[in-house]
């Protein structure tokens, strides 16, 4: 957990040193949780299968961040989606990437 965190009116929600919300307890971003229940579908249930170490207050206490936050959170998550689109035009293919394309696989 980073040496310096804020509380939040949510019990299992501290915000670090940069106002990341973080999973009290664990290095989990919110973020992080909410961008795999969207990826995958996962309900509550299946998060904390997927992930047991985390409570089922901590994943619904996560959630109720986000959706409190979500104008904020998704914001965050396009620009993040931004700048992994921009190193993947900078990035160049691999030998395996031009076979592939050679190929008409990808």
């Amino acid at each position: 957990m980073p040496l310096s965190v804020k509380k939040t009116k949510y019990e299992h929600v501290v915000l670090d040193e940069k106002e990341v919300p973080i999973i009290a307890g664990t290095n989990m971003k919110v973020i992080e949780l909410v961008l795999e229940k969207t990826a995958y579908g996962w309900s509550p249930e299946e998060i904390h299968f997927q992930h047991p170490y985390l409570s089922m207050g901590q994943i619904y206490s996560a959630l109720a961040y986000y959706w409190d936050h979500k104008e904020t959170l998704d914001q965050d998550i396009e620009e993040r989606l931004k700048h992994v689109n921009q190193i993947r035009k900078e990035t160049e293919q691999t030998p395996l990437e031009d076979r592939l394309k050679s190929r008409g696989l990808i």
